[in-house]
């Protein structure tokens, strides 16, 4: 019996749930059902890479999301086989033997290792304003994640600076991408993001040796290809001019599209609607809550307010695509949004446009 037998047993999960956890990945990874040994035999493999996990200027929302389930999931095993060398939310060293554990792992498997990363990085004051141990993230980050195979920025502060980096932005919050420049860095942006998308991104590592495709932002393209928009199970109401008008109202309690209430999925790509939360229960949308677009750029700046509704698109029907809605939406928004629009983009000085060409810059 192999070791990843003796943890199945451990946790309770036959081979055949296993199994059938890892024909679930291959679909969420956009791959035939025929890689599912494949997945397997890559999850088996004795020569997986360790991770460090690291936490910066964050609400240690994506530690919640890894640890969400209130029963131990396939999800939870393949990620615990793994081995999370540093973790220190959840590891049980402290202190010096913490940091210890960190830096042997750094100097014994440099280049080998993945590293992830919750949370921005402040950078202004000399980046006093995260410090572990004595140092800041800044410089932690530049030794952990300059030493590894590749790093997974999880949550949108550590992909795109999130709430921290919303104006004035006063601790200078910067993403994973701005402090390691040329390092291959894969983001998955959300608040917080799911550990399902999480799992198939090191999967395919292991799989095939390198990142999943990944779209303009870095997102890999499996689980950030498509408009939400696309796969809403509202989406048929969308179609039929059927919209909560209010909250509470009966199209609310009948499910009808959350357009009206604010909802940016039009404008927001993410596989919240297929993937889902809480072991794929649901999601806020199905909860009857709009999307936030939080796996955008500067969505906090950008998105907001929350609960004010995106332009009103005339003249779209059943056989209209979310494509030319997003598409239109996307450009007569910052006009429809007016001086809130027009203010907040001052005030962040470009901020949608840096990160753009930031990305760009390093395709």
């Amino acid at each position: 019996m192999g070791k990843l037998d003796n943890i199945l047993k451990e946790y309770g999960v036959s081979r055949r749930e296993f199994l059938k956890y890892c024909t679930a990945l291959s679909g969420t990874l956009a791959l035939s059902p025929a890689f599912a040994p494949k997945i397997a035999e890559a999850i088996e493999d004795d020569n997986r890479p360790p991770v460090i996990w690291l936490e910066f200027q964050d609400c240690a929302g994506d530690s919640e999301s890894l640890l969400r389930a209130n029963r131990p999931t396939v999800a939870e095993l393949v990620l615990d086989y793994l081995s999370i060398d540093y973790h220190e939310t959840i590891m049980a060293a402290a202190g010096h033997q913490a940091e210890a554990a960190r830096d042997e792992t750094v100097k014994k498997y440099k280049n080998k290792y993945i590293c992830v990363v919750e949370g921005s990085i402040p950078t202004a004051d000399d980046g006093i304003y995260c410090c572990i141990g004595g140092r800041s993230a800044v410089d932690i980050l530049k030794e952990v994640g300059g030493n590894a195979a590749f790093v997974i920025a999880v949550g949108t502060c550590a992909a795109y600076g999130g709430l921290p980096a919303a104006y004035p932005n006063p601790t200078g919050a910067k993403s994973v991408k701005e402090i390691l420049g040329n390092k291959t860095v894969i983001n998955l942006p959300g608040c917080p993001m799911n550990v399902d998308n999480l799992t198939a991104t090191v999967v395919h590592y292991l799989l095939f040796g390198a990142p999943p495709a990944l779209d303009k932002f870095l997102r890999p393209k499996f689980a950030y290809g498509k408009r939400i928009h696309d796969n809403c199970e509202r989406r048929a109401h969308f179609d039929a001019g059927q919209f909560v008008e209010k909250w509470g109202d009966e199209g609310h309690r009948q499910g009808w599209c959350l357009y009206k209430m604010g909802c940016k999925g039009p404008e927001t790509f993410h596989n919240c609607p297929t993937v889902r939360w809480n072991e794929g229960l649901s999601w806020p949308v199905m909860a009857g809550h709009g999307c936030v677009g939080c796996s955008e750029p500067g969505f906090w700046d950008t998105m907001t307010p929350i609960y004010r509704r995106l332009p009103n698109i005339p003249g779209f029907g059943v056989e209209a695509t979310a494509t030319k809605i997003g598409t239109t939406i996307v450009g007569i928004s910052a006009v429809v949004f007016g001086v809130h629009g027009i203010v907040t983009a001052i005030r962040n000085r470009g901020l949608v446009r840096k990160v753009e060409n930031e990305f760009e810059d390093n395709e």
